[in-house]
């Protein structure tokens, strides 16, 4: 049972989640949602992390700008979930370490895991997107390279840089 707090937070984050991609609608493939969404599993756990993941994908998608299809919107949601889920593991596997004086080793862990899921959102919703519209698997893959290069450096630097900084805010705000 969810209590008044995860609630709050779920639905909080989520906005952000939403209000960001708005934001930086005009950067294709430039979104801070996943780093949201990360930083959230990280913070309050996996269930929360995928529960943000879910809500946000599941209201920015429904009025995406880039439009909706069926498929896809499903196929986002679900591995934008993956996000909150590895975050809430590390979390609980590093939750004592002190902040202070990890910056590099940390960023370079966040940075890694940021490669490695972005990575895994963009095939898998590569390969829906060629499902959907009926093209080779590869092709679809290949016409998403360029895009692909773009979010996962953009979210090597999110995750990189924003990591230690937003959790130090988080657990300063909640004591």
């Amino acid at each position: 049972m969810l209590d008044i707090k995860k609630i709050s937070i779920i639905t909080v984050f989520a906005a952000a989640c939403v209000v960001t991609n708005y934001a930086l609608a005009g950067i294709p493939n430039v979104s801070l949602m996943d780093f949201i969404v990360f930083i959230s599993g990280f913070s309050f756990g996996p269930v929360v992390g995928a529960s943000i993941g879910v809500l946000g994908w599941a209201v920015y998608g429904v009025i995406n700008p880039y439009g909706f299809l069926l498929p896809i919107y499903l196929a986002t949601m679900f591995v934008e979930s993956i996000y909150g889920i590895v975050g809430g593991l590390i979390g609980k596997s590093i939750a004592s370490t002190d902040l202070e004086g990890q910056h590099v080793k940390l960023g370079v862990l966040f940075g890694l895991f940021a490669c490695i899921l972005t990575l895994i959102y963009d095939i898998i919703t590569n390969v829906v997107f060629a499902m959907t519209f009926k093209i080779p698997i590869i092709l679809g893959i290949l016409f998403g390279v360029p895009f692909m290069f773009i979010h996962v450096f953009s979210n090597i630097a999110f995750f990189s840089l924003g990591s230690i900084p937003v959790l130090k805010a988080i657990r300063k705000m909640l004591g």
